[in-house]
């Protein structure tokens, strides 16, 4: 006999934003370790629209359905959870499936909402945490008293990134391309830099008086990389989570022998179970503390769509006007 129904939101074919659609799915069951979220609210990811597009499958052991975190009430708990109970109220990093009115996920990747935070804001702070935490601070090994600089400043992982980074006392660059970006990041903390008007690595030479940053945080790639290393300071370190201008590009190893520089970057669904639990001990550590205490901000959520309207709002992030995170909400029955 089947099980429960649940509404989610399905893909009919590989495409853009309209082949997007309500339709329904068996609901997921909680496993050993892990918990069901009911789910008030789903962040979006670009990881998302490059699985819309056919271009970024899920890995074999996730769901098919988009959606990549979530926050909500905890509707079920599976064997061997004691961290939990029904009632409480999460967000989390799934591995897919937050497109949906239930995702399972294990107990040892929920959090707590955020203090003050309501579901569309704790919605928005998953991924962009875990992956800036473990990049900036982990890979990037972001010390006190070093300079950030980020690209794409205005983005779901750019705004977190420059919160953060301002919050723990760093100064912090931060490339946009509006005018009301510039006027946004300017507003976290971070010093613009409009890199449509001038090149980049020459604002960052002005700014540094010269001497360069000490960690780059990137999703730009392609033609970035060469030009993110001559940004670093000696022994600086250019951290890589994405590559939108592509993969492959042309780089002067001088430049980076002469820095002493590092390269490096990650991708984080491919971590293991406890490789994300160990980055979410951390956060909850190191991180939630400062939303507590008010000295790190509530997240910056640009618009709230309701699930009904996900073609909409995958248009809206296909354009690149938003400023921090768009967010999938289901409407109250």
């Amino acid at each position: 006999m089947a099980g429960p129904l649940m509404r989610c939101v399905q893909i009919e074919r590989p495409g853009g934003p309209e082949v997007l659609s309500i339709g329904e799915a068996p609901r997921p069951e909680a496993g050993p370790g892990e918990v069901l979220i009911r789910v008030e609210a789903a962040g979006m990811n670009h990881a998302d629209l490059a699985q819309r597009a056919g271009k970024y499958p899920p890995p074999p052991d996730a769901s098919p359905l988009l959606g990549l975190e979530a926050a909500g009430t905890v509707a079920a708990v599976g064997p061997g959870v004691q961290s939990l109970r029904e009632g409480d109220r999460v967000c989390t990093l799934t591995h897919g499936g937050a497109y949906a009115e239930y995702v399972r996920a294990p107990a040892a990747h929920c959090l707590p909402f955020p203090a003050g935070c309501r579901a569309a804001e704790a919605a928005a702070v998953p991924e962009v945490a875990m992956t800036v935490w473990s990049n900036v601070w982990g890979h990037g090994r972001l010390a006190p008293g070093e300079r950030l600089l980020v690209h794409g400043g205005a983005s779901g992982i750019g705004s977190f990134a420059i919160q953060l980074a301002v919050a723990r006392g760093h100064e912090v660059l931060a490339t946009v391309g509006s005018p009301g970006k510039v006027a946004a990041v300017s507003r976290w903390g971070a010093k613009p830099i409009a890199y449509r008007e001038e090149p980049f690595e020459d604002r960052v030479a002005a700014l540094t008086d010269g001497r360069g940053v000490d960690v780059i945080l990137d999703m730009v790639g392609g033609d970035y990389t060469p030009r993110n290393v001559r940004c670093l300071a000696m022994d600086g370190r250019l951290v890589q989570i994405a590559f939108l201008q592509g993969g492959s590009t042309t780089l002067n190893w001088m430049d980076v022998l002469r820095r002493r520089a590092v390269l490096t970057g990650s991708l984080l669904r491919p971590r293991s179970t406890q490789d994300k639990a160990r980055i979410v001990a951390e956060l909850q550590r190191e991180v939630w503390p400062l939303y507590a205490a008010g000295t790190l901000p509530r997240p910056v959520v640009d618009r709230v769509f309701p699930f009904e309207q996900v073609r909409q709002a995958h248009e809206f992030m296909d354009s690149g006007a938003h400023i921090g995170k768009i967010v999938l909400e289901w409407c109250a029955a």
